[in-house]
């Protein structure tokens, strides 16, 4: 498995030179038309496994030999070129008036080709950019549009957690996030505390989803109904991992909230089912009467639950 700029991967599987190669070796790899310049980030049986993972059947892409002095130094001097041929292509396509973003530019190492990133809202025709890149750089052009979560990843930058990007740092591919995910997490729809750099929902709302779907099977559902001498009782909210369940009188107009561990509300759903009613939630309530006034908390009670 062989790194090129920004993250971006690809496994060749023939060696030309039969050398011994490691990770972290700087080679000179067949491309579509020329060579390319890039780094060994895999080797041995874990190729193989991370094509799996990809579902990549076949690869017939050469190794050709370790880069060279002056393949390296050929090399580095392209990377610093691609800043200014960036901005020169934005130039070039505001001068056109063109609804659209160039990104980024990856030189093939060979210095015969460019790739230039763009995002843009809708369908764009750059056939007359093209030709003025073509005339300008004296290169081979091919543009390849990305999305806003391919952007931010190209761009990088740092969460609101203090890290790194993920898709910039580690992640190989993007799934879809929706609010579905935030649902089941029951994390509040709130844009600005969910939405990653990119303008989309965060992409680690996925990593322990799993987790909660796994937890929320052993929870009955926030559409239970409990029904009680004091009247009908209606789900809250739901504390997934202390296997929580906030429940309220549907007639008490103060608020009053019950934490009842989610086994006892199993235990009062079978008494319902046998057409019995119990007393009430306070004998079942782990935390008796936390009271939400108007938007205010009772501190004392939030104490008690954070213990």
């Amino acid at each position: 498995e062989v790194r090129f700029k920004n993250g971006h991967k690809d496994f060749f599987n023939i060696n030309v030179t039969n050398e011994f190669y490691e990770v972290g070796d700087i080679v000179v790899v067949e491309a579509l038309s020329g060579n390319d310049i890039g780094i060994i980030s895999m080797t041995g049986h874990q190729v193989k496994l991370q094509m799996q993972n990809k579902e990549i059947q076949e690869v017939s892409k050469r190794v050709l030999y370790k880069a060279r002095v002056g393949d390296i130094e050929k090399w580095v001097n392209l990377v610093n070129k691609e800043d200014d041929t960036m901005m020169k292509s934005r130039y070039a396509a505001w001068d056109l008036k063109l609804n659209m973003k160039v990104n980024d530019v990856e030189y093939q190492g060979d210095g015969s080709k460019a790739i230039f990133y763009y995002s843009a809202d809708e369908r764009v025709d750059f056939r007359e950019l093209i030709k003025i890149l073509a005339e300008k750089f004296r290169i081979r052009i091919e543009m390849r549009q990305i999305g806003v979560r391919q952007e931010a990843a190209r761009l990088g930058g740092m969460g609101s957690c203090g890290r790194e990007l993920c898709c910039s740092s580690w992640m190989n591919h993007f799934k879809s996030v929706n609010t579905v995910t935030a649902k089941t997490q029951q994390l509040s729809l709130n844009p600005q505390k969910l939405a990653g750099q990119c303008g989309k929902l965060k992409c680690c709302l996925n990593f322990e989803l799993e987790t909660y779907v796994e937890e929320l099977k052993k929870i009955p559902s926030s559409n239970t109904i409990l029904y009680t001498e004091k009247g009908e009782a209606l789900c809250h909210k739901i504390d997934i991992f202390k296997s929580l369940m906030w429940f309220y009188y549907k007639n008490d107009y103060s608020h009053s909230l019950y934490a009842i561990p989610a086994e006892q509300v199993k235990e009062i759903i079978a008494i319902n089912k046998k057409r019995r009613k119990v007393k009430g939630l306070e004998e079942y309530s782990k935390i008796n009467q936390a009271k939400y006034h108007e938007g205010d908390v009772n501190i004392d009670d939030l104490k008690k639950i954070n213990d």
